[in-house]
């Protein structure tokens, strides 16, 4: 039977996951805002499947705070809910054997509406039994008894390295140490500790060669490479060997961006990507022994947006890109998961689709699917049986037939580059004279925008808005000439990039020129009200949310200008001639605004601090420029509480009715 045919019976399944019990935040979705439901984040999250597949797991919210289910896989029984006490609640988790989970421990403090890690990690049974704290400052109090080895107590934030699902007694970690400094350094060399998942005993494997380090074990959980920076921002990797670390450069590769992706046919062949003057990033496979190098998939365009690998056997099976819509290129077409994966894409027509877990064997897959209009749909798929079996929605009280459609675009800017980006255009309105708000990203290198479900612009597309997203120069995933084009050009040719996006929109018909805004986050937030400055007739009005205002505060105040790799990035991106440093702040030329503006800022946020919002108000008070401001207290980046996020967008859309004249 083909796994076509049984993508119409997955859609008469009911939902399997135990909404009625937990979901209490959304039992009544009538009763909810507009806001508050595009706020609101997912119902499930993080769905896994144990590595027998026996259990089944999601993360939900309960009270406000993270809990883990676990079911039996096969009724969808809820067997246990696993919580902390207190002020605590789940992060991150693994299966680290076939009954055994290993959980993160989060807490939610009262200065902060964003969770903080210190690196605890908690391991119990899927039916409640047996728990220990395995890893972390407050262990060494779990045994007893003076023939047993104690777990003690370790200054260290912990992330799991490799569950080591074929390994019922041991995991590894990764841990960056305290040091006595105030926050967490990942500048500081990590080291890697085999733990006991029981007694949380550990021994230490290796230490990192460098700092920022990314380790990779190959298939038999041997750590085999660590990639990371130096002191100025150059990535550096290195293998090891005999218990020895060993620097590829000695191999002579030739690439920049080198990063190892999976073991080949052997232990000395691996998968890797990087780039040979300054193209789009590229798959290799390489013989870490001699350096020699095949080429085996590029796109001429961008860069891979996902690598796909194989959890039986570690190895790289697929690649995915996005000049636009995704598409995928496979490694090997003859690999299981690759004929997995093509059955998938044609069973869910329309849709992104991921293999999220899958048990050891690899006869169940976890599988969410999700595209520009649908958040997400969960799946458990037989890969014996090619049965589909439909969990749950990530957010089934928004609906993906009312939804708007999410379509790229690109055009030619003004020195003549051709720019790629998207338009949300409203369910059910001609794309013709529509009020628009420009939403450029944050970074603003080394990220950019993709094709894909956003709460906020599909909030402002109900209520008639367009959005326009462009991946302006400096973005990450079309080269690194590309990106490097947007260096010491925050404030000029990016900008330039944005607002000559904004104008192919009207050219095109599409947007009203009268009724334009422009709407960000994070550099976003710095480009609404650059982009303002430079072209202070386009926009009716400006919202920078979390934004940064004055470059030359940046290298004084936030987190990036605390390490010595942020310093020597700030130095790279932004130069430091100040004179050009306040020609590309908005604080310092808001005598050239005429947009409205509304700021919004979290006031724990380290990224960009406070002193951010403060130096722009500053100004705008000194030539009493009106403003609107929204200042959350506790949060940080971004607004991470659903009831501020839904504050924030009611206080939004009110804005730009206004300005709008919806």
């Amino acid at each position: 039977m083909k796994l076509v045919q049984l993508a119409t019976l997955a859609a008469l399944c009911l939902p399997m996951l135990p909404i009625s019990t937990f979901a209490a935040d959304i039992a009544n979705p009538n009763a909810l805002s507009q806001a508050q439901l595009f706020s609101k984040g997912s119902e499930y999250s993080n769905v896994k499947i144990s590595p027998t597949g026996k259990y089944l797991s999601a993360i939900t919210s309960v009270d406000g705070k993270k809990v883990l289910l676990v079911l039996d896989a096969q009724t969808k029984k809820l067997l246990n809910a696993i919580r902390f006490p207190s002020n605590a609640q789940v992060g991150d988790y693994e299966w680290a054997n076939s009954e055994r989970i290993v959980l993160a421990k989060e807490y939610l403090k009262g200065w902060t509406d964003v969770p903080q890690y210190y690196g605890e990690l908690m391991a119990v049974n899927a039916d409640g039994s047996r728990p220990a704290y395995l890893f972390g400052y407050n262990s060494g109090e779990q045994q007893t008894g003076s023939n047993i080895k104690k777990n003690t107590a370790i200054n260290a934030t912990a992330f799991i390295l490799d569950p080591l699902p074929d390994d019922e007694r041991y995991m590894l970690v990764n841990a960056i140490p305290w040091n006595n400094e105030s926050s967490l350094n990942i500048e500081l060399k990590q080291d890697v500790y085999r733990v006991d998942l029981f007694t949380g005993v550990r021994k230490r494997i290796t230490g990192a060669p460098i700092g920022q380090a990314r380790f990779m074990t190959d298939h038999d959980g041997e750590v085999r490479f660590a990639t990371g920076e130096d002191g100025k921002n150059t990535t550096k990797v290195f293998y090891r060997k005999d218990g020895d670390w060993i620097n590829t450069d000695k191999l002579n590769i030739g690439l920049t961006d080198f990063q190892p992706l999976s073991f080949a046919d052997d232990k000395n062949t691996i998968y890797a990507a990087g780039r040979s003057q300054g193209e789009t990033l590229c798959v290799y496979k390489i013989n870490i022994e001699t350096g020699d190098k095949k080429e085996i998939i590029q796109d001429e365009n961008v860069d891979p947006s996902n690598f796909w690998i194989n959890g039986t056997n570690k190895q790289l099976y697929a690649v995915e890109f996005e000049n636009g819509y995704p598409s995928y290129a496979f490694v090997d077409s003859e690999d299981s998961h690759a004929k997995l994966l093509k059955d998938l894409i044609g069973a869910l027509p329309g849709h992104q689709v991921r293999i999220v877990s899958e048990t050891r064997d690899a006869e169940k897959l976890v599988v969410l699917a999700f595209n520009d209009r649908n958040p997400g749909d969960y799946y458990v798929f037989d890969t014996k049986k090619l049965k589909l079996e439909y969990l749950a929605a990530a957010k089934k009280w928004l609906d993906p037939e009312q939804m708007a459609e999410v379509k790229p675009i690109s055009f030619t800017s003004r020195d003549g580059k051709t720019l790629h980006g998207y338009l949300t255009l409203p369910f059910g309105k001609e794309a013709k004279n529509l009020p628009l708000v420009v939403n450029p990203h944050g970074g603003p290198h080394g990220v950019r925008d993709w094709w894909g479900f956003d709460s906020q612009n599909q909030y402002l597309a109900s209520q008639g808005i367009a959005v326009l997203q462009v991946n302006f120069r400096g973005s990450g995933g079309y080269g690194d000439q590309f990106e490097r084009a947007g260096y010491q050009k925050w404030g000029s040719d990016i900008q330039h990039d944005i607002i000559d996006a904004t104008q192919y929109v009207i050219d095109q018909g599409v947007a009203d020129k009268e009724r334009i805004c422009i709407s960000g986050g994070s550099f976003g937030g710095y480009s609404a009200l650059q982009s303002a400055v430079l072209a202070p007739d386009m926009f009716k009005c400006a919202i920078g949310m979390a934004g940064v205002y004055n470059l030359e505060l940046m290298f004084d105040k936030g987190d990036v200008a605390r390490r010595n790799s942020g310093t020597s990035y700030l130095k790279e991106v932004l130069g430091q001639d100040k004179a050009v440093l306040k020609a590309m702040s908005p604080s310092e030329n808001v005598d050239k605004l005429k947009a409205n503006i509304l700021l919004a800022h979290g006031g724990e946020d380290e990224r960009a601090p406070i002193e951010q919002l403060e130096s722009l108000e500053k100004a705008l008070k000194a030539h009493k420029y009106p403003y609107q401001k929204l200042v959350m207290d506790n949060e940080g980046h971004g607004f991470y509480n659903d009831e501020h996020r839904a504050k924030y967008y009611e206080q939004m859309l009110g804005f730009l009715k206004t300005n709008l004249k919806l």
